[in-house]
């Protein structure tokens, strides 16, 4: 007898509890050698004092089983609550967030009856490393962060999805034509490994057009690779354009962990009437079964699924108009199907795929002569520009050369226009006078700011990496 597979199980909040149950009804039915562990998260946990929504015997219990089957949780209003999808997804390392997004067109309408694609969605960093300040009255700042490791990690990843599912290109979207050096670094690290697969396709987009070409013709693309947050703006669009969000699952993938769960929220409006739909979350269990090896029970589960849109069964949300039924019934009757196939849309056949698993991260570390070159000092202040650049330029003293001040990343010091809007929150770039300089300098100056009455509210060093600028120019420097 097959040992079962312990896996932990939280219902979650709002419609969470009863879409759980219908998938769970449809796994047991099909045979899943699955053994649950229940968990409590989400808002009785928050409500209860705890900040991040989840205790420390659940923590152990995620570790412990390394698979992770959630339902929708609802974060309460107001401050100091963290999103515990985010949480969870750094704290256990779910680095790739998986999305496929697939239409089903004629039985669910779409606008794009041929779509088929995957996002590969970067999971732990960018802007949702989550750090932001208030500097001044006027501007908020929000980190964005792209890691070489963390390039590296997705984009094998993603070709490494495509290689097992018999994909046949891989396509890279960013912004690299602004964000010039994280962008940019995701985009290089793309190429580097790309070249390690010379049986797939590869392409890069610009991830606005590339944003409006999945819109438009979404059967050009198979495998996409992006970072978070362009990533998760896609992947609900592009779920969207499959004919509705709910029915799309998703799996979150770390080296030792997994997590596996719908991608749409908890609607409390709809809890308790037996009407969600739990195609969502039993997607994202199908994915979780393919994680475990469990290829001929995900076969079975998704082909029956898929045999019941083709017979008309629908719950409200995608019914339009027509007769629905609730979620216990809509689980009943894709239990009823279970062993069937569809006729008209493409039936899956998971069997003899090669495990989903990946090889664990090798960190590489490279010695880069680094050679301090200079600081950008960011002032608060209010006043006229000029005045302020002549009095910084008297505080730079022998060591340093002022190069220029920019406000919200345009340069208006020297030779700015008048035309443009400044906030209070100025970068001042000083550069050391003979093409370098050194800590015990940068404090000096910032004594010298400090005493004529400036408050400096941040730093951050210019550097030359290997002889080559690692640090951006101001617009129009």
């Amino acid at each position: 007898m097959t040992q079962k597979c312990p896996i932990t199980v939280a219902k979650g909040d709002g419609i969470g509890p009863e879409i759980m149950d219908a998938t769970l009804h449809i796994l047991n039915s099909a045979g899943a050698q699955i053994e649950p562990e229940f968990i409590d998260i989400g808002e009785k946990v928050y409500l209860a004092g705890n900040s991040a929504g989840i205790s420390a015997s659940s923590w152990e219990s995620l570790r412990r089983t390394k698979v992770f089957l959630k339902a929708p949780i609802t974060t309460p209003q107001g401050g100091g609550f963290k999103s515990l999808n985010v949480t969870t997804r750094k704290a256990l390392g779910l680095y790739a967030n998986v999305r496929p997004c697939t239409s089903y067109d004629p039985f669910i309408p779409s606008k794009q009856p041929k779509m088929d694609l995957v996002i590969i969605r970067e999971n732990e960093e960018d802007l949702y490393a989550g750090i932001e300040h208030q500097q001044t009255p006027e501007v908020v700042q929000c980190l964005k962060l792209i890691t070489r490791p963390g390039c590296e990690k997705i984009v094998r990843y993603g070709f490494e999805y495509a290689m097992r599912n018999k994909r046949k290109k891989v396509t890279c979207m960013t912004k690299d034509n602004i964000m010039k050096m994280t962008d940019g670094l995701f985009h290089k690290v793309f190429d580097e490994i790309s070249a390690e697969y010379p049986d797939l396709e590869k392409e890069h987009w610009i991830i606005d057009i590339g944003m409006a070409k999945i819109a438009d013709s979404p059967q050009e693309f198979d495998v996409i690779i992006m970072p978070n947050l362009y990533g998760d703006i896609a992947s609900d669009v592009a779920a969207q354009i499959t004919g509705s969000v709910g029915l799309a699952g998703s799996a979150n993938i770390g080296e030792e962990c997994s997590m596996f769960e719908a991608i749409h929220g908890s609607a409390p409006r709809r809890a308790g009437q037996n009407v969600a739909n739990p195609s969502g979350l039993l997607l994202g269990s199908v994915l979780m079964l393919q994680h475990i090896n469990q290829n001929e029970i995900a076969s079975l589960v998704h082909n029956a699924w898929l045999r019941t849109l083709e017979d008309g069964v629908y719950t409200y949300d995608i019914a339009k108009g027509k007769a629905s039924v609730g979620t216990k019934e809509f689980a009943e009757e894709v239990v009823k199907r279970l062993g069937q196939k569809p006729n008209t849309l493409k039936a899956v056949d998971y069997t003899g795929a090669p495990s989903q698993t990946m090889k664990k991260y090798e960190r590489k570390i490279t010695n880069i002569n680094r050679e301090l070159q200079g600081a950008d000092v960011f002032i608060y202040y209010v006043g006229e520009t000029n005045a302020l650049g002549q009095k910084l330029e008297a505080l730079a003293g022998p060591e340093f050369k002022l190069g220029m001040i920019s406000n919200r990343g345009a340069k208006v010091y020297p030779n700015g226009l008048p035309e443009t809007f400044c906030t209070d929150h100025w970068r001042c770039r000083f550069l050391g006078a003979n093409g370098k300089t050194t800590h015990a300098d940068i404090r000096n100056l910032l004594s010298r700011i400090e005493s004529a009455g400036l408050e400096w509210i941040k730093l951050e060093g210019l550097y030359l990496f290997d002889g080559q600028r690692a640090y951006s120019l101001g617009q129009g420097e």
